[in-house]
């Protein structure tokens, strides 16, 4: 019998593909005990690219979205990447991201979304996934716009072409912390109930929403404002809303993120001026549930979302400095790290039940209280 929660984890969690074979990653994923991978798109790129001679890689900078030579490429991936994740006894729960997609303000550009789209649901098929991931937009919002009525328009054309696909294809939409209309876990959760689509459900990532309504890397503090009342209060909806409607939460993501020394402004390390502090701060401070400095309310998310009755995949989705280095011991180390996550937490949430949480997960950074008075 199946486990009622899956050990699942994203496949740039144990490195960036530019630097660390997908080959090695999956085969670490299946000697550190997951069972089902998030398919990085990157990843599935370069596997593309170190195809033998006779597949030549694409010039650099080519779309494959607009390349018919650099489609076939991504094709013939997704063919060999289904055969070593069948090697290594794992399930593709979902290929991801399909970024950018939603309210966009040309039509052309609409359009050519749309015929990525149809290629996208080609290589979920041949990836032998029934899933796509859709992260909120943030393209800038001289390109978007935030009319509602434009967005779940444009999301529910994507659920009725997956649905229209042989076999139909879900969509998983998820809510980005620096998405540029859409960044709450409520906000994307009342866009799926209003799409209304049986195959158009939601990624609920601990990180992202937290990531949004407890903390901000541009403050002193590392939090919002009113940090932990609107956390209390985003909690308490998802322990309200998610029972009607379990069935739409497709799949968890579940990650902390750092408490920074400095406030992630001009200056820091990692400022970029063309993106926002927490887009930054997500693509070099994640970390697996219960390490240090972690101070996001991480498990009192993933204890909401599974007492309203999920279950199913939980995945671990890390963006890390340490995995865009470049040393071989990368994956590895992410491997023996992303096990260690998975055992305390199943001995945090009671999943084994032989087992119970040890003092020092009880008292760990990622179970944050939300109340002030654990400040």
């Amino acid at each position: 019998m199946r486990a009622k929660y899956i050990p699942t984890i994203a496949s740039q969690s144990l490195g960036r593909a530019w630097y660390h074979s997908l080959e090695h990653k999956l085969s670490l994923c299946e000697q550190y005990g997951f069972e089902s991978i998030e398919l990085f798109f990157e990843d599935l790129d370069g596997a593309a690219n170190s195809l033998p001679a006779s597949h030549p890689p694409s010039p650099p900078g080519t779309s494959f979205a607009s390349s018919s030579h650099a489609q076939e490429k991504q094709l013939a991936a997704a063919r060999y990447i289904h055969e070593l994740c069948i090697r290594h006894k794992l399930e593709i729960l979902c290929l991801q991201p399909f970024m950018h997609y939603e309210g966009r303000l040309d039509a052309a550009s609409h359009q050519a979304a749309i015929q990525n789209l149809h290629f996208w649901i080609r290589l979920a098929h041949i990836l032998g996934t029934d899933l796509i991931q859709i992260p909120s937009n943030f393209l800038p919002a001289s390109e978007i716009t935030d009319d509602r009525e434009k967005i779940v328009a444009d999301l529910r054309e994507a659920a009725h072409i997956g649905l229209q696909s042989s076999p139909p294809v879900r969509l998983a939409y998820e809510a980005l912390c620096w998405g540029t209309h859409i960044d709450t876990w409520d906000a994307a959760w009342s866009i799926v109930l209003e799409v209304n689509q049986p195959n158009f459900g939601t990624c609920i990532d601990t990180f992202n929403l937290a990531g949004r309504v407890f903390a901000d890397p541009a403050s002193a503090t590392g939090l919002t404002a009113n940090a932990y009342q609107e956390t209390q209060k985003s909690i308490a909806k998802l322990r309200s809303e998610l029972p009607f409607a379990i069935e739409k939460v497709f799949y968890v993501e579940v990650c902390d993120g750092e408490r920074l020394d400095q406030p992630l402004l001009p200056g820091h390390e990692w400022y970029n001026p063309e993106q926002k502090p927490r887009m930054s701060w997500s693509r070099n401070a994640r970390l697996f549930p219960f390490e240090n400095p972690g101070y996001l309310p991480a498990l009192e998310v993933l204890e909401a979302v599974c007492e309203a009755g999920y279950t199913g995949h939980i995945s671990f989705e890390l963006f890390s400095r340490t995995a865009n280095m470049p040393d071989q011991e990368v994956p590895k180390e992410h491997a023996q790290r992303a096990a260690t996550a998975w055992r305390r937490l199943e001995r945090y949430m009671k999943w084994n039940r032989s087992a119970t949480p040890s003092e020092d997960e009880r008292s760990s950074p990622a179970t944050v209280t939300t109340s002030e008075s654990s400040c």
